[in-house]
């Protein structure tokens, strides 16, 4: 019984802030879009899987700020606002005509995203 508790002490110590986790999904969604830019001939297939994860993502990020009880200052809350709009634009332009030219911006804003998330939480 003494094993397991420490087991969960250990596991609750080095769980993720919020602020970790989100850095960390909106790295994975960039790193996904990365594969399929840098190896687009071969890659190509999973497009529409790393697009749809990202989208997944930027659903989140986008509902969380858009929350009438989130946190934010007005001023971040629109700037997610737009940005959000800008990803899911650029999402579906690369949906209807794929290019792994369009994945830069993408790829972009969610490290640096990310990397201010990071900075912020530690």
């Amino acid at each position: 019984m003494r094993s397991a508790a420490n087991a969960y002490a250990r596991a609750a110590h080095s769980a993720l802030s919020p602020r970790e986790a989100e850095s960390a999904v909106l790295i994975k969604a960039a790193q996904q879009l990365q594969a399929i830019k840098d190896d687009w001939a071969n890659q190509a297939d999973g497009l529409n899987r790393a697009l749809g994860f990202n989208q997944k993502v930027w659903t989140i990020i986008a509902g969380a700020a858009a929350e009438p009880d989130s946190p934010l200052p007005a001023e971040i809350k629109r700037g997610v606002a737009d940005l959000s709009i800008f990803v899911f634009r650029r999402m579906v332009d690369t949906m209807v005509e794929p290019s792994a030219d369009k994945l830069g911006a993408l790829i972009s804003i969610n490290q640096n995203l990310a990397a201010g998330l990071s900075a912020r939480a530690a």
